[in-house]
C-alpha cells in the first residue's frame, strides 16, 4: 500500500492505493473520525483480486488539505472532491464504497454524478432523504445524534476532542465497537492523524456545514446499490435501513446481525465477500 497526493477541486487529497492502476477501480470513503488507511483490510483484499483499490483521506482529515472555514465542508464540495478524483484513479467508472460520512458523500455522488459509478455500496448510513426525515421526526434518532448538536458549538468541541490524548474520540471507537476491534497500535495511528495541525477543527466542520447542505430535488438512486448494516449500531437506528431502499431503483439490503457501526473492522472478510458478490451479480 502506498499513498500519494492528488489535486482535486482546489485542494489536495492524500490517497492510499494498492494494486495495479490499470485494473478496475474500487474507491473507499471513510467516515468520522477515521482516515483512508482505516480501509487497509479492504485495500489488501481487493488489490490481490484484480482491483485498483483506493481510499483517500477526505478533505480535512490526516494529510489532506484542511480549509479553515466551515463552509468549505458542504456535502456538494466534498462530493466534487471525489468526482474530480475518479478520472485520475480510473479509466472508467468505479465501484464506490462509503461508510458513515463517507456514505453521505457516496449517496450524494450517486445522485449528482451517476455516470461515474458502476456500483454503489454504503455501510451504515441511510439515504440522505431518510436521514433528514429521521433527524427531524424521530426522537430516538435525535437522541442518538446528540453529539452532532454539541459539535455545532465554537471551540469547545475542539478542546473536548483533544483532551486527555483524544480520549473522547478513542471512546467513540472503542466504546461502540465489539471488544478488540481497535487494538492499541491502530488507535495510535488514528491519534497521529487527529494530531495533524487543524485536523480536529476540520473534522468537526463536516458537522457544522451540514445545515448548509441543500437537499437534492431528485432522491432516486439509479446506480445498483448495496446497503450493508450492522444491527448493533449505537449511532444510527436500524429502522432507517429499509426506507433507504425505497429510494433505490435497484437496491439490496443486507443486515449483519452481530456487527456494530464499525462492521468493516469487525467482519472485514464477510464485508469484502458481500461486496464482491454484489459486484459480480
Amino acid at each position: 500500500m502506498k499513498h500519494s497526493f492528488y489535486t482535486v477541486n482546489h485542494v489536495q487529497l492524500n490517497v492510499w492505493e494498492a494494486g495495479n492502476p490499470a485494473d478496475p477501480a474500487i474507491l473507499f470513503l471513510h467516515g468520522f473520525p477515521e482516515f483512508g488507511k482505516g480501509w487497509h483490510r479492504q485495500l489488501q483484499y481487493f488489490s490481490t483480486r484484480g482491483w485498483h483499490a483506493v481510499a483517500p483521506d477526505q478533505r480535512g482529515y490526516h494529510l489532506s488539505s484542511k480549509p479553515t472555514e466551515a463552509g468549505a465542508y458542504t456535502t456538494d464540495l466534498l462530493t466534487k472532491d471525489i468526482a474530480d478524483l475518479i478520472p485520475q484513479i480510473s479509466r472508467g467508472t468505479v465501484v464506490l464504497v462509503g461508510h458513515d460520512w463517507g456514505g453521505v458523500v457516496a449517496w450524494n455522488l450517486a445522485l449528482t454524478h451517476p455516470h461515474l459509478l458502476e456500483k454503489l455500496v454504503v455501510l451504515n448510513m441511510p439515504h440522505p432523504e431518510t436521514m433528514h426525515h429521521h433527524l427531524t421526526h424521530n426522537p430516538q434518532q435525535m437522541l442518538r445524534s446528540w453529539y452532532t448538536g454539541f459539535f455545532q458549538l465554537p471551540w469547545l468541541p475542539e478542546q473536548v476532542n483533544r483532551a486527555f490524548d483524544f480520549k473522547f474520540l478513542e471512546s467513540a471507537l472503542t466504546g461502540t465497537a465489539l471488544p478488540g476491534t481497535f487494538p492499541p497500535e491502530v488507535l495510535q495511528e488514528y491519534k497521529q492523524a487527529w494530531a495533524q495541525p487543524g485536523a480536529i477543527e476540520a473534522m468537526l466542520n463536516w458537522y457544522r456545514a451540514y445545515k448548509h447542505n441543500p437537499m437534492q430535488a431528485n432522491h432516486t438512486i439509479t446506480t445498483p446499490t448495496l446497503l450493508l448494516w450492522g444491527k448493533k449500531d449505537k449511532f444510527l437506528g436500524t429502522e432507517m435501513a429499509q426506507p433507504s431502499m425505497a429510494h433505490c431503483q435497484n437496491g439490496q439490503l443486507v443486515f449483519l446481525e452481530n456487527a456494530t457501526h464499525w462492521l468493516h473492522h469487525e467482519q472485514p472478510e464477510q464485508v469484502s465477500q458481500l461486496i464482491t458478490a454484489f459486484i459480480r451479480h
